[in-house]
């Protein structure tokens, strides 16, 4: 039995795992991540072009120079113009200042991370904060008074507060999606009847590319969009079809038989079908699976590393024959339709063991 201990340093390393996967997408690494948790992926540095720096501290040096000189007499500024004037030039040297980070923190830091979706995210996060510090530098030079601009700022908030709730909570949505990331740009989810490709995640909604929807029974692209508010994500659950550390499923073919059909010949064709098509990259795959249940107190299921065939009954008087494969969400429709092709193909060719449902006896 696992001990509470056992299953917080289980909860943990599923933690590590699934951080290193958001910071990186090539399989292989997280697969030998997984299998020598001691090991931590480093991101690949992008360098960047400097000239940006060089620009910033010529600008942020010159009204360095005009701040000085504008501390000794002019003869066309009175005291109380210059001062004035240099309270602009102290704000403008600090928004210099803040780009200059901002700049700094996009191409060491957010620019070295593998991930494009996360690097998406965070720019949007280093955007968002310094347009805010921008804005209160900005307010800060042209209120020199701080206690009534803290006032103004107080009631402003008071009174957005109440208007805003609920794009208030979309934005709080938004930093969640950020922080315990339930889905990132590129995944597939579905969240109540919403179902699609996240493609957007803004500071008020996200945006799907929709498949399947009304007018298809696949999971083909719909051609519509899907917009909904982030604060949804705070009371709805989210399927995410594409988690990074195993972004697969588990699908299933099913065929209609009579009870009088080779039932061993129809599992050995339909496995052996199968496991020619999908056989060696879902053993690969299986393995990873397996890895991931060992760290987690949810490690006595039975996986297979093959594709299974189960027959089952149903409350007509056939049979359903299933086989059952693991395959990448996005790929399960074209996936479903080679198979089944192939499988029609081989059991069809057998009329006298694989008794399938024909004429008006469907």
């Amino acid at each position: 039995m696992t001990t509470p201990k056992q299953a917080k340093s289980q909860s943990n390393e599923i933690s590590r795992l699934q951080r290193v996967a958001l910071e990186d997408e090539d399989p292989s690494r997280i697969q030998q991540t997984v299998s020598a948790p001691g090991q931590e992926l480093k991101p690949a540095v992008r360098n960047k072009d400097k000239v940006w720096f060089a620009t910033y501290l010529l600008v942020f040096l010159g009204l360095g120079g005009c701040v000085v000189l504008l501390g000794r007499p002019v003869a066309f500024l009175d005291s109380s113009s210059a001062v004035r004037i240099q309270g602009f030039l102290r704000g403008a040297m600090a928004m210099v200042a803040v780009l200059a980070l901002a700049h700094a923190v996009d191409v060491y830091a957010v620019g070295r991370i593998p991930n494009a979706a996360s690097r998406f995210n965070l720019r949007r996060i280093v955007r968002l904060l310094t347009g805010l510090v921008l804005a209160l530098i900005a307010l800060s030079a042209l209120l020199a008074n701080w206690y009534s601009t803290a006032i103004s700022l107080g009631l402003l908030s008071l009174v957005l507060g109440f208007a805003l709730q609920t794009p208030i909570s979309s934005l709080i949505g938004w930093v969640y999606i950020l922080v315990r990331v339930p889905y990132r740009v590129g995944d597939r989810i579905q969240m109540g009847e919403a179902r699609g490709d996240v493609i957007d995640v803004s500071y008020l909604d996200t945006t799907l590319w929709e498949f399947g929807g009304d007018y298809l029974s696949t999971d083909h692209p719909s051609g519509r969009i899907i917009k909904f508010p982030n604060a949804r994500v705070l009371n709805e659950p989210v399927f995410n079809y594409s988690w990074p550390l195993f972004p697969y499923i588990w699908n299933e073919i099913k065929f209609h038989i009579a009870y009088e059909s080779d039932l061993e010949f129809v599992a050995t064709t339909m496995q052996q079908v199968t496991a020619a098509e999908i056989g060696e990259s879902m053993k690969e795959k299986v393995k990873i699976y397996r890895e991931l249940l060992s760290k987690t107190p949810v490690n006595q299921l039975d996986v297979h590393e093959q594709p299974t065939v189960l027959f089952r009954a149903c409350e007509n008087t056939w049979l359903e024959a299933i086989v059952r494969y693991l395959v990448n969400p996005k790929e399960a429709g074209r996936v479903k339709t080679d198979l089944t092709r192939k499988l029609l193909v081989k059991l069809n060719a057998a009329p006298d063991r694989v008794l399938f449902p024909k004429s008006n006896a469907r």
